[in-house]
C-alpha cells in the first residue's frame, strides 16, 4: 500500500532551504490535465521527462495507478531525490530511470513534462518524442508562468501539428501537444549535438539542449581559461568539478598531455556533451567524464587540481547553496597543498567561504565582473 503524499517530498540529497519546495503547483496542475489520459493508459505507456524530484513520477503512480512510468531527469540529484521519495511512499517498483533516447520513449502515448528553462532542452526533448514515441502521444507540459515564454510555444510546433495552451491556474499553465511531425518531413536522425570549433583557443565544443551555455564558451570560463598555464603546474591528476561541456577539462588535457584529467558534472546533458567535446577534441582516452553528485565517487585526498565555475543558483532560484556544497566537496578531495582554482561573480564574495571549506585562498585575478581565486587544500 502506497503511502503518498505531496507534503512528504524532500529534495535531499538537493540543497534544501526553507525558501527551495520539492512539488509545486505547476506539478498538481500536470498532473490534473493528465488524470483522464493516466487512467486510460497501459504499463509502460507513460513517460515522464524533467520531474524534478518526483512528484510527477509518484503522483501518476500514486493517484492514477500507472506503472512502468519511464523517466528522464538531467540532474542526477532529482534522480537520487526520486529514488528516495519513492523508496519513502512505498513506490520504488514503479518507474524506472533512462537516458533521453528510444529506450525511453518508444511507444510512448502519455508524456509529463515539467518545461525546462532552456528552449535548446525543450527542442531537444520534443524532437526525441517526435521519432521515438507512439503517433497518437499526448505531451502534457507545465511550468510556471513568469518562465514560460511564447518562444515555448513555436518550439514544440516544429515538432507537432497540434498545440493547446490551458488557461492559467496559480500561476502555472500547461501546453498540450499531439500530433508529432511525420519523420517523412522532418529529419529522422536528431540534430544534437551541436558543435563549434573555436580557432583561437583550438577547441571543439559539443553540447546537448540542456547543457549550461550550450556551445559557446560563458564568460566566467573564458576568463579562467586565462590562468591554465599557471594551475599547480607539477599537478598529476586533476578535476573539472560542475564540467559543463567539458572546455577546462579539455584545456587541461590538450596542453598537459600527462595530467589525468576527470570531468565530472550532475548533468546527464552535460556529461554526454564533455564526452563529445573530449572526441571531438582526440582527447577522449585522457579525460574521464563522469556523472556525479559534487565529488561523492571521488576518494578524499585524491586530486592535485580542480577548476570551477560554480553556479549560483539552483533551478530558477538565486541560492549560494550549491556551491557551497562544491567547495566543501572540493576541500575533502583536494590533496594538502593541492590547488581549487575557482571562476566567481566578484558580488558573491566567495572568498570566506574557500577559505573556510577549503583553506587558504588568494586572489590572483579580477576584471570588470568576475574573480578568480586559488584555495590550497589542508
Amino acid at each position: 500500500m502506497s503511502d503518498f503524499s505531496f507534503d512528504r517530498l524532500r529534495r535531499f540529497p538537493d540543497v534544501e532551504a526553507d525558501n527551495l519546495f520539492a512539488v509545486d503547483a505547476s506539478d498538481r496542475l500536470i498532473l490534473d490535465e493528465a488524470a483522464g489520459v493516466l487512467a486510460g493508459a497501459g504499463a509502460g505507456e507513460v513517460v515522464v521527462i524533467e520531474d524534478r524530484y518526483g512528484a510527477l513520477t509518484l503522483g501518476a503512480a500514486a493517484l492514477a495507478g500507472a506503472r512502468g512510468i519511464r523517466v528522464h531527469q538531467d540532474a542526477l540529484s532529482g534522480e537520487m531525490a526520486l529514488s528516495l521519495n519513492a523508496a519513502d511512499a512505498g513506490l520504488a517498483e514503479t518507474y524506472r530511470s533512462l537516458d533521453l533516447g528510444e529506450e525511453l520513449l518508444a511507444n510512448a502515448r502519455v508524456v509529463l513534462m515539467q518545461l525546462p528553462r532552456s528552449l535548446a532542452a525543450l527542442d531537444e526533448y520534443a524532437d526525441a518524442i517526435r521519432r521515438f514515441a507512439a503517433p497518437d502521444v499526448l505531451v502534457i507540459a507545465g511550468g510556471r508562468i513568469k518562465h514560460m515564454t511564447p518562444a515555448m510555444n513555436e518550439v514544440l510546433r516544429r515538432h507537432f501539428g497540434e498545440l493547446r495552451v490551458s488557461p492559467a491556474r496559480q500561476k502555472s499553465r500547461i501546453l498540450r501537444a499531439q500530433a508529432p511531425i511525420s519523420t517523412e518531413t522532418q529529419a529522422a536522425v536528431s540534430t544534437w549535438p551541436i558543435s563549434v570549433t573555436y580557432a583561437d583557443l583550438g577547441l571543439t565544443v559539443c553540447a546537448h539542449g540542456a547543457a549550461f551555455a550550450g556551445a559557446t564558451i560563458d564568460i566566467g570560463t573564458r576568463y579562467l581559461l586565462e590562468f591554465v598555464d599557471r594551475m599547480t603546474t607539477d599537478a598529476r591528476s586533476a578535476i573539472d568539478l560542475g564540467c559543463g561541456t567539458g572546455v577546462l577539462a579539455a584545456a587541461l588535457a590538450r596542453r598537459r598531455p600527462a595530467l589525468r584529467v576527470i570531468a565530472t558534472d550532475q548533468s546527464a546533458a552535460a556529461v554526454a556533451s564533455a564526452q563529445g567535446t573530449m572526441v571531438a577534441n582526440a582527447i577522449a582516452d585522457r579525460v574521464t567524464v563522469v556523472r556525479d553528485d559534487a565529488l561523492q565517487s571521488q576518494a578524499a585526498a585524491s586530486a592535485d587540481l580542480i577548476v570551477l565555475n560554480p553556479p549560483f543558483h539552483i533551478g530558477s532560484s538565486v541560492h549560494a547553496g550549491i556551491a557551497l556544497k562544491l567547495f566543501e566537496d572540493a576541500g575533502r578531495v583536494l590533496q594538502p597543498s593541492g590547488e581549487l582554482w575557482t571562476v566567481w561573480n566578484t558580488h558573491l564574495g566567495y572568498r570566506p567561504a574557500l577559505t573556510r571549506l577549503v583553506g587558504p585562498t588568494h586572489q590572483v585575478g579580477r576584471n570588470a565582473k568576475f574573480t578568480v581565486t586559488v584555495s590550497t587544500g589542508r
